[in-house]
């Protein structure tokens, strides 16, 4: 599986979770704490794994 497949399968699975996961995991990324969804990304694919969960979050924190 590619990296990008990597880090799109990680992003699926937590927005199956919901918004309030989601929030939850881009606060850990951010601070680097462990996240079980993104357990065996690298720390450039755990960085893109947060740009595309802000990229998506931004989405619905409008307004």
């Amino acid at each position: 599986m590619s990296d990008s497949n990597n880090v799109s399968a990680c992003v699926e699975a937590v927005c199956l979770l919901g918004c309030d996961a989601v929030r939850a995991t881009i606060a850990a990324l951010e601070t680097g704490l462990p996240v079980a969804q993104a357990e065996g990304l690298d720390a450039e694919q755990r960085n893109h794994l947060l740009a595309e969960l802000k990229a998506i979050m931004a989405v619905y924190d409008r307004g």
